[in-house]
């Protein structure tokens, strides 16, 4: 029988357990896993030790799928959580809501804080970045000369344009002094003026792998360099704060080369579409430019004075047409009109009809008249213009100032001495007459 004063293992665990969680509120313990065991529950169960102790500690389910790494034997790690008793077996453990690598974590609280003090200075403002050549010639690639991101980037390069000139600067890019040398190598990059852009990478590892890349004086350095910087800094799941300095971030080393060099496939592909656009334009620009030429030579060929005549020739020729034809249907007009009065005269008063008659023929009569004078006066022009014309260019014109016309009695127009022989009989055409004549040899062999 138990008295007052004596307490039974469950109320003493209870009150330890009470005790326990009432004088320790969520506390932090940084220590190496062990014996960690993750049965089919969920829940996860392992030993945080030190050199010299450990402690038990359960992390129930729903915290433990939360976690962003794989608890493992060895492994350093950060927790946080609330001391408690097992009551069942009386045993002291903490149970935990939090776990974080340890290194990875301090390492994370410091990149957010420099990173939140960098952007509230706009450092990473978009304003401040600059577009990469569209076509860079010498691009230095910053990185180290035995890793696979130098030949990943290389390979790529090649590949994808092999005119441009790359230059590998080699520098430690993991561990102490990484980060110094990775900036003093930037700045003499920059300061040498012999690149077109700049390519700071390295391939994929942890938090602390990286972690040279998260440096300030470096990422200042990227921001203020006067050469574009493209940054491609492990994986693509990986961040760094040259990442967000740069003119461009770059997911993977590769992603990175490819976005340096335009592809020589679709350069060509674009060149040949130049190419046939331009012998397009060329055919284009050749017809119109025949064309032209074409009017030209109409309106010049137009312009000459010989086909100025022969237009005006056609008009004069298609002008008397007219007038012949005007002049047709006037006098079919007036005979049918005489055949009228014919026909009304005959069908009236003898008379009347005759006085009618003689009124119309006294108002038709002059018309005739006038119209033939008219064109008798015109003709008459005319044919003094055509007498000039024929007077010009007639060899009695050329008789009439004392020279002769030698014929032959068929006709035939004596040319030369040779045209006739002794004892022809010629006639001698002059401008008042005809005289009959005949060739006498004057001894000369050679002349008649």
């Amino acid at each position: 029988m138990t008295t007052p004063d004596t307490l039974t293992p469950s109320q003493l665990n209870a009150l330890a357990r009470n005790l326990l969680e009432d004088s320790f509120p969520l506390v932090w313990v940084e220590g190496e896993l062990g014996n960690v065991a993750r049965p089919a529950s969920g829940h996860l169960y392992l030993t945080l030790k030190d050199a010299r102790a450990q402690v038990r500690c359960a992390m129930f389910r729903p915290k433990a799928g939360r976690l962003t790494f794989q608890p493992r034997e060895g492994l350093h790690v950060r927790v946080r959580g609330r001391v408690t008793l097992y009551e069942a077996r009386g045993e002291y453990q903490m149970v935990l809501e939090h776990m974080e690598e340890a290194g990875e974590g301090a390492l994370r609280r410091a990149f957010e804080a420099l990173k939140a003090r960098l952007q509230a200075e706009g450092l990473f403002e978009d304003a401040r970045k600059r577009p990469l050549p569209r076509f860079a010639r010498r691009i230095g690639v910053i990185t180290s000369p035995t890793g696979a991101a130098v030949r990943d980037v290389l390979s790529v390069l090649a590949r994808r344009f092999p005119l441009a000139d790359v230059e590998v600067l080699p520098v430690q890019v993991q561990g102490d002094g990484a980060a110094a040398q990775i900036t003093a190598m930037l700045r003499a990059a920059a300061a040498s003026g012999r690149f077109d852009v700049l390519l700071l990478t390295r391939g994929g590892g942890s938090l602390e792998d990286l972690w040279a890349f998260n440096d300030e004086a470096l990422t200042r350095a990227v921001a203020d360099c006067p050469v574009p910087v493209v940054s491609a800094v492990g994986h693509e799941v990986d961040f760094s704060l040259t990442d967000f300095a740069a003119d461009l971030r770059a997911p993977t080393p590769s992603v990175a080369a490819e976005l340096l060099v335009p592809s020589q496939d679709d350069l060509r592909q674009r060149l040949a579409a130049l190419a046939r656009g331009l012998d397009k334009q060329q055919g284009l620009r050749l017809r119109e430019a025949t064309q032209r030429a074409d009017r030209a030579a109409l309106r010049l060929n137009a312009l000459r004075p010989q086909a100025r005549l022969e237009a005006l020739r056609q008009r004069q020729n298609e002008a008397l047409r007219r007038l012949q034809a005007a002049w047709r249907q006037r006098s079919e007009r007036e005979r049918a009109t005489l055949r009228h009065a014919a026909t009304v005269l005959r069908g009236a008063h003898p008379q009347r009809r005759i006085e009618r008659l003689r009124e119309r023929l006294q108002t038709l009569a002059p018309r005739p008249q006038a119209a033939i004078g008219r064109r008798l006066s015109h003709e008459a022009l005319r044919l003094r213009g055509l007498a000039r014309s024929l007077e010009a260019v007639s060899p009695l014109a050329t008789v009439a100032r004392g020279y002769a016309i030698m014929q032959h009695d068929d006709g035939r127009v004596v040319r030369s001495v040779l045209d006739a022989a002794p004892g022809d009989r010629l006639q001698a055409r002059l401008s008042d007459g005809s005289l009959r004549v005949r060739v006498e040899s004057d001894g000369d062999d050679a002349s008649r």
